[in-house]
């Protein structure tokens, strides 16, 4: 008699990083539950990226929440007056770059937190990445232990668990990889990378600007990796 499948909530952005752990994480076993967020972003053609991926990877349900962040900014990804960097942009003194959206993965987290106490599924699948987003202070393997400490403190989940085994788990499989290590994962467990949006400015087609960082770093882990880079871009202005 098999075991049923564990559970698990997935946050799934619609880029390359997400659609890797879902991946990595419907391999692994879990019954997954994936998670997006409509938050005012500007590239809000990732949704239908993510729609497509939790679709192809086999996602239980896939959920989108809507919330405005636009309200207060801060951050070029919800603030008009705030432009994307693209290359040959000179770098500014903060090491926190300007992409940086105040509070959101404390948000997603805490959210994924609330559906997955209600699904009882113990597990939370990230696409947090120290290594090449160094500069985003959400990202880091100390935010998400001291978050994953306060998960268990504050759930009924985690008071009731019969021990940490059971107790809620952040998994963030690809904290420590570089973007060529995540395609090439991705690509063995079969991500069609074509799917998905990475880009910070992409326009209503899901086309990629090709001069973001987000861009950049897509396009250099392809290249690193050995390994075609399907992303379509939008034709640049003569």
């Amino acid at each position: 008699m098999s075991l049923p499948a564990k559970k698990a909530v997935v946050l799934l952005s619609g880029g390359l990083d997400s659609a890797t752990v879902l991946a990595m994480a419907r391999a692994s076993g879990y019954k997954t539950y994936a998670l997006s967020f409509d938050y005012g972003q500007r590239h809000k053609v990732e949704l239908d990226a993510a729609r497509r991926v939790a679709a192809a990877l086999g996602a239980k349900q896939h959920r989108i929440l809507n919330f405005d962040l636009t309200q207060w900014g801060g951050s070029a990804l919800t603030d008009n007056a705030i432009d994307v960097p693209v290359e040959g942009d000179k770098a500014t003194k903060s090491s926190i770059p300007v992409t940086y959206v105040p509070a959101r993965n404390t948000i997603f987290l805490s959210l994924a937190l609330a559906w997955a106490e209600t699904l009882d599924a113990p597990n939370i699948f990230a696409g947090m990445n120290a290594v090449d987003y160094s500069g985003y202070p959400d990202c880091r393997p100390e935010y998400i232990a001291a978050f994953q400490s306060m998960a268990r403190l504050a759930t009924r989940a985690g008071v009731e668990a019969e021990n940490e085994e059971a107790s809620l788990t952040i998994h963030t499989p690809i904290i420590h990889m570089s973007k060529a290590d995540i395609v090439r994962e991705g690509a063995k467990l079969g991500v069609d990378y074509a799917m998905t949006v990475s880009c910070y400015q992409a326009d209503a087609d899901g086309r990629a600007c090709g001069k973001c960082d987000s861009c950049r770093l897509r396009r250099e882990g392809f290249l690193a990796a050995g390994i075609a880079d399907p992303t379509r871009y939008a034709p640049r202005p003569a």
